[in-house]
């Protein structure tokens, strides 16, 4: 009796393995049953064995995005990055390269910090890769998220910028105030934001007391900012033709 159930578990747990015609195939089902289930280090297992017994099987490729795709579920985004872009290099014709690229998007935005105040290097990453999608696949259905998340993470470009441009200010260091201010005209096209940073330009030069370079600047800016920085730089405007001359 105890060999009879002994032999119907073997049996049972045989049949539940997935069927295919090669060893890699039996392989890569496993890992996908194992993804599913969310046994991510005994997919990997499964998915490492391919690599190195399989390596020129039709798997093998499958394989190497399966565990990009893991680390990501794994939220080891860092590494997660690095395997979509190791995929990418190595595979660019790949019918799946669109969703490589957003994967790797999203692996650098999944990396952006909650606060301002810590490096947003992983936000410029994100955007570049969001950006590489819409451009080269605009009919991809990764174009909506993408555009979203690119705001998101260049609102967060945009007030890192101002915070570090109005310490400057705050702190009377006015040179250093105006390369930044500058900088965001350069680098953000937002409305408020280039308001703000026109008419801090304004006054930083002003506080700098170079007179004609600051009159220069309001004779650039002065149409361009809303109705409240107009009346202020009227105010600063008549300064500075009473010191330059």
């Amino acid at each position: 009796m105890k060999l009879f159930f002994l032999l119907f578990l073997i049996l049972g747990c045989s049949s539940d393995k997935p069927k295919g015609r090669t060893e890699a195939e039996v392989l890569f089902k496993e890992a996908e049953e194992l993804v599913e289930a969310e046994r991510y280090i005994l997919a990997t297992e499964k998915l490492n064995a391919i690599k190195t017994q399989h390596p020129y099987s039709f798997y093998a490729t499958p394989a190497e995005l399966m565990q990009a795709d893991v680390l990501y579920k794994q939220e080891s985004y860092v590494e997660a990055a690095a395997a979509y872009l190791l995929f990418r290099d190595f595979h660019p014709k790949h019918e799946k390269i669109p969703y490589v690229i957003y994967r790797i998007a999203e692996s650098f935005y999944k990396q952006i910090p909650d606060t301002i105040d810590r490096d947003l290097e992983p936000a410029m990453e994100a955007i570049k890769y969001y950006d590489e999608v819409i451009t080269k696949y605009p009919d991809s259905s990764y174009k909506k998220k993408a555009l979203s998340s690119i705001d998101k993470a260049k609102k967060m470009l945009r007030e890192k910028d101002q915070y570090i441009a109005d310490f400057y200010f705050k702190t009377d260091q006015f040179a250093a105030a105006r390369y930044w201010y500058l900088d965001m005209l350069e680098n953000h096209q937002n409305k408020s934001t280039r308001n703000h940073a026109m008419l801090r330009t304004i006054l930083a030069t002003y506080e700098l007391k170079e007179w004609q370079p600051c009159l220069d600047y309001i004779e650039k800016f002065y149409q361009l900012v809303d109705k409240q920085g107009q009346k202020e730089i009227k105010l600063v405007k008549s300064n500075c033709i009473k010191k330059e001359l």
